[in-house]
């Protein structure tokens, strides 16, 4: 029983790391198999940082390159598919109408200005916080963009374990049913300290950060959402962390810049 039950998590553990990945670890996995084990989804962030890290701290290019490789890689490292969810998100929030409306533009594979828009407001803050890191200190950069990869992840979690799906087919529905009981009391916990353990070497301030933006990214994402669209989706779910990685990241700039690390 007990083999058993642990070959089925390490399914779904795999699952998880190749929906949000690119990682070729769970071929033929389904949906339900990945949100079974999404309570660890910040620590999906980790896999998703370290090459951009790595990048950062090889010391070969400029600061400001090596910021834009670093962004990058960590967005190719989730296969782009919560670019996506910006692009969406962004045209979906320019239309004027009813909430179902608004989630028929969700679908819509066209990209508007309302989604180019969207990408400029969360990327050039991203890239210009990070590249600033990395003038102070290729480490620092390297140990934010760790930390904000895992608090946008955990801000993706935050808005599936306490979102409400905006329609049945939606992607997101496969991980608000699995986030109950103590599978969501584990995500709740994870997403609140997780960022913040990665961000503590950077000091008292970086810490504080890291702690509230996860969380107020995620309560304005809901709130957002469920005004414009009557519930959450995969890609309400996926900008969220986009934009968590960028709140955090801005707020990193400003803290870990302003002095020496605690």
């Amino acid at each position: 029983m007990r083999r058993r039950r642990a070959a089925e998590d390490q399914v779904t553990v795999r699952a998880l790391f190749s929906f949000f990945t690119v990682l070729p670890l769970g071929r033929g996995a389904t949906l339900e198999e990945a949100a079974r084990s999404s309570y660890g989804l910040p620590l999906v962030g980790i896999s998703t940082g370290l090459p951009g890290a790595a990048l950062i701290l090889l010391g070969v290019f400029p600061p400001g390159v090596a910021a834009s490789l670093a962004l990058v890689a960590a967005l190719l490292a989730a296969g782009l598919h919560h670019t996506d969810g910006v692009l969406d998100v962004g045209d979906a929030l320019m239309v004027r109408g009813t909430p179902a409306r608004r989630r028929e533009v969700l679908k819509d594979a066209r990209v508007g200005v309302g989604g180019l828009g969207a990408l400029f407001a969360v990327y050039a803050p991203t890239l210009a916080a990070l590249s600033s890191l990395a003038e102070e200190s290729p480490y620092l950069a390297a140990l934010s963009l760790l930390a904000a990869e895992v608090g946008a992840r955990s801000a993706m979690l935050l808005v599936l374990a306490f979102g409400r799906p905006a329609s049945g087919g939606s992607s997101s529905a496969y991980f608000v049913r699995a986030l109950k009981g103590g599978r969501r009391a584990v995500a709740i916990a994870i997403s609140l300290v997780l960022p913040a353990f990665v961000a503590l070497p950077l000091g008292w301030g970086a810490l504080a950060a890291a702690l509230l933006a996860a969380p107020a990214v995620a309560l304005s994402a809901l709130r957002v959402s469920g005004q414009a669209f009557g519930g959450i989706s995969g890609d309400v779910s996926g900008a969220t962390g986009e934009l968590a990685r960028a709140v955090l990241l801005v707020a990193l700039s400003a803290v870990v810049t302003a002095g020496p690390a605690a």
